[in-house]
Order: structure tokens, then C-alpha cells, then sequence
């Protein structure tokens, strides 16, 4: 095996800078891995060859004057196939998008170009980016490199697919509600959701959309928790409208060294339940955390009730979705939500309702959610990072029914509803918080299971740090036997 197929970006950024390996050399080196391995996975969707060739050799070319783009000069990635990349088609996997070719770049595309990558591939998504699973009418599915009858999740599934079997250096996904983290833990690598707002969204949106949508957000994956670093400095900054004022300066992590964290932790939920293969080997990382000496509580909680957080995330997440709706399926919300009881809590109930919130109740909604801001910023003054569960389960075979309100996952032998994978990515998602997906290990069947850390508002570099920490302790990426 050569080491490069899973090395970190940032070891490659210094061959690069160094001059032992080539730009050319090593976009060729993993353009002939996804040669050899994305048939089966069906991961990279998208291909931009000829530039990404053109640009390596410019850049091998600019090396040798003495000249470096920046910190991701030659490194060679992709991106999802929902970021606007000039000349190639964004469709969310919309058969009715298949021919919106863009005619610019996404502020992320841009960021990471004038940083010196080289993109030459999209990778798969579901439809219109809103499932845990990645596969559509356009480019077909997308396979776990663990296991092809799983799923590698969704919506960043085919990055964190492309990532895991050492198809590229480095990736960017999205996430409103686990989109990049949920990926991440299935597939064994990491992901990170930043802060709302520190990377502009602009270029990732349905067809003429300039407006962010709430909650979203857009973020680097990579086999490393070092290249989440390099990458987020790489692309955080402000947009057009912003740059007259605007600055972006990332605090340092709170700490060093794992003994200084104060750590929560957030292992359980009634309202979603997990199963005690992936609990092992969370309860496992915890203990080792508890050794290396971090202060560790498991009780601290902010002062909200798992319910009310849970139907408040749901409420404004639906409300935000709402926008990407043709008007056929909005006025088909509006009917499902005249016929509602107020005890109607299932999922088909949460979408109706937040698809259709008047603006008055989306106002008082929001007014909750700011007041929990304020909770989750006073917590944080007690301690640096909560640890959960990313999902109930490890990767979880392919599953196609077209009634959601049907799709179920095995939970310990019993079956529980596919919507409550939702709860641990809301309690950053709602708020605003950065929160990163590391792998800390795998089940008895050999699946990758991975930990989510969120920090305070702003403080990015604390949970990815954390991150970098753990994996010192614990172990981080570790390759799919099929692709190592």
C-alpha cells in the first residue's frame, strides 16, 4: 500500500512544499485510485479531469519559480456534488436540476482554489440533500467502503464514501442536520459542522437562491482531524457583503492537552435510543478520556428539556428546508397540516407544520431558540466540550422505501424509527454551534463508530482540537480493510 492513499493533507501539503512529490505525481496517484475503486462505490459522480490536470501542472510550475498559492497548494480533492463548481452540473441530485450547469464558482470552491487546491471531482448526494442515505434518480448509489450493502449516509455520503477508500486528499460537505456529521461516523472519518455563519453559503443552493438558509452550513471532511484545521482557516472569511468590515479571527483551542478539557457528555436519549454496540464503544472512549485525567461529567446538562429542544430544532429545521419545496408539495404540507392534532408529534407532523409556520410563530420560535443561545453560551463557561452519540446505530444497510414514515433502524433487535437519528445532531445544529464528527473506533462487526464533539459558539478550533487530542489517545482514521 502506498501511504499516500491515506495520508493527511497537511503531511502532503509539506511533500508538496518540499518538493518530494509532484502536484501532477500525486493528482495522477489518486485519480488511478478512483479509477481502480469508484465503480464499486459509486462515490465521485462528477469529473473535471483536463483542468484539474492543467491546474497541477501549474502549480508544479509555480512551485519551481518559488511561488506557493497557499496552504492547500496541489493538494487534490473533492467536493459535493450540491457546490457550484464554473462549468459543471449542480442538480441535489433533482432529476428536474439535471442540466443547471453553473456559471460560477461557490464562495467555498473560490476559498479553497485561491488556497492552492485542486478539485477535480463531485461526489454523490441524495435528493434535494434531505436523507440519511445517498442515492438518486440522476447518478444512482453510493456504497459504504466497509460494507457495499450500507449506506455511507447522507447527505455528504459519497465525500465521506470517497474519503474512507483514499480517493482523495481532502473534502467538503454541508450539514443542517448531520449532513456532514452523520457521513462521517458511518464511513470512520471526520467531519466538521462550523459555526453558522463563519463560511459563506453562497453557491450551494437550489437554482437562483442567494439567501442562507437557516442552520445550514458548509464544511471540510478529511481522514484527519489536522486537515479540518487547515482546511476551515483555508475557507472561513467573509463574503462580498461582509468584506468592507468584516474579519475572521479564530480564537486558539481552549487547551493543549486532553487532562485540561472539562468535558460533558450527553451519552442517552429516550428519544434516541442507541445501540449498545456503538454505546461500547462510546462508553469505551469516555473511560479513556477519564484516564488521560479531562474532568468528565456526565449529568451536565443546559437547562432544556430533550422534548422542547427536540420539537424546536424540528419546527425551525422544517421551516428552513421549506423554501426548497416545489409548490405542489408545499400546498400538499398545507393540506397534511390542516388535518393535525395537537398531540401529533410524529416526523410527518414536524414537517407539515414547520413547512407552513407563519411568520409570527417562526418570530417566537427563533426567540426560544436565541434564549437558548445565551444557555448554551453559560454552559460553556463551565466546560470546554459535550460529547454524544453521533447516530443510534453504525452504518445501516441501503434502504429505498419511498415512505420515510416506513424506514426503520435495528436498534439492539428492535426496530425504531429512521427520524430519530435526528436528535444528537440538533443539539448543535439549532444553535448555531460548531460540532465535530471523530471516528473513536468500531463494532463487533468491524463498522466504524464515531463520537461528536461540540464547543461554544466561534470556538471551532476547540472541538477540532479535541479531536487531533483524542486520536493520539484512542486512535483515529483507520482504513476500510477492502481499500488499505
Amino acid at each position: 500500500m502506498d501511504d499516500r492513499a491515506f495520508a493527511s493533507a497537511t503531511e502532503l501539503s509539506v511533500e508538496i512544499r518540499d518538493r518530494h512529490i509532484g502536484c501532477v505525481e500525486l493528482l495522477e496517484f489518486y485519480l488511478a485510485r478512483a479509477e481502480r475503486h469508484n465503480p464499486a462505490l459509486n462515490a465521485i459522480v462528477v469529473w473535471q479531469l483536463d483542468r484539474a490536470r492543467e491546474r497541477a501542472r501549474a502549480a508544479d510550475a509555480a512551485l519551481a519559480r518559488g511561488e506557493r498559492w497557499g496552504p492547500l497548494h496541489g493538494i487534490p480533492m473533492t467536493v459535493k456534488e450540491s457546490f457550484n463548481v464554473t462549468g459543471l452540473p449542480t442538480t441535489f441530485g433533482n432529476p428536474l436540476w439535471k442540466e443547471n450547469i453553473a456559471a460560477g464558482n461557490a464562495f467555498l470552491i473560490d476559498r479553497l482554489l485561491e488556497a492552492g487546491a485542486i478539485v477535480f471531482g463531485k461526489t454523490n448526494v441524495p435528493y434535494m440533500l434531505a436523507d440519511a442515505q445517498s442515492y438518486n434518480d440522476i447518478y444512482g448509489t453510493t456504497n459504504n467502503p466497509w460494507d457495499p450493502a450500507r449506506s455511507p449516509g447522507g447527505s455528504s455520503g459519497g465525500e465521506a464514501a470517497t474519503l474512507a477508500a483514499g480517493l482523495s486528499a481532502l473534502g467538503a460537505g454541508s450539514d443542517i442536520a448531520g449532513s456532514l456529521r452523520n457521513p462521517a461516523h458511518y464511513s470512520g472519518v471526520y467531519g466538521h459542522k462550523p459555526t453558522w455563519g463563519l463560511i459563506s453559503t453562497r453557491g450551494h443552493a437550489p437554482p437562483g437562491i442567494m439567501t442562507p438558509t437557516d442552520i445550514s452550513v458548509v464544511g471540510p471532511m478529511a481522514r484527519h482531524a489536522e486537515d479540518l484545521n487547515l482546511a476551515l482557516r483555508a475557507v472561513a472569511g467573509p463574503d462580498r457583503l461582509q468584506q468592507a468590515s468584516w474579519r475572521v479571527e479564530l480564537p486558539p483551542p481552549r487547551h493543549r492537552r486532553i487532562r485540561d478539557f472539562r468535558v460533558a457528555v450527553w451519552a442517552s436519549s429516550p428519544l434516541c435510543r442507541i445501540d449498545s454496540s456503538v454505546s461500547d464503544v462510546f462508553n469505551g472512549a469516555i473511560d479513556t478520556i477519564e484516564r488521560a485525567g479531562a474532568m468528565v461529567d456526565d449529568a451536565a446538562r443546559p437547562a432544556v428539556d430533550d422534548e422542547e429542544h427536540h420539537r424546536l430544532f424540528m419546527l425551525l429545521l422544517r421551516a428552513a428546508t421549506a423554501s426548497r419545496m416545489r409548490d405542489e408539495d408545499f400546498s400538499r404540507q398545507q393540506e397534511i397540516a390542516a388535518t393535525l392534532t395537537d398531540d401529533d408529534f410524529s416526523d410527518r407532523a414536524a414537517v407539515a407544520r414547520g413547512a407552513t409556520l407563519l411568520h409570527r410563530a417562526w418570530g417566537n420560535a427563533n426567540e426560544a431558540r436565541t434564549k437558548l443561545r445565551y444557555a448554551w453560551h453559560e454552559f460553556f463557561r463551565r466546560f470546554d466540550v459535550l460529547l454524544t452519540p453521533v447516530a443510534a446505530t453504525a452504518a445501516f444497510p441501503h434502504n429505498r422505501n419511498p415512505n420515510r414514515d416506513e424506514r426503520t433502524v435495528m436498534v439492539d433487535g428492535k426496530s425504531v424509527p429512521y427520524a430519530e437519528q435526528l436528535f444528537f445532531a440538533g443539539l448543535a445544529s439549532l444553535s448555531y454551534l460548531p460540532a465535530t464528527a471523530a471516528p473513536i473506533g468500531s463494532t463487533g462487526e468491524g463498522l466504524p463508530v464515531g463520537l461528536q464533539i461540540i464547543g461554544p459558539e466561534g470556538e471551532d478550533p476547540t472541538t477540532i482540537e479535541f479531536a487531533r487530542l483524542l486520536a493520539a489517545e484512542i486512535g483515529g482514521f483507520v482504513p476500510p480493510p477492502a481499500y488499505a
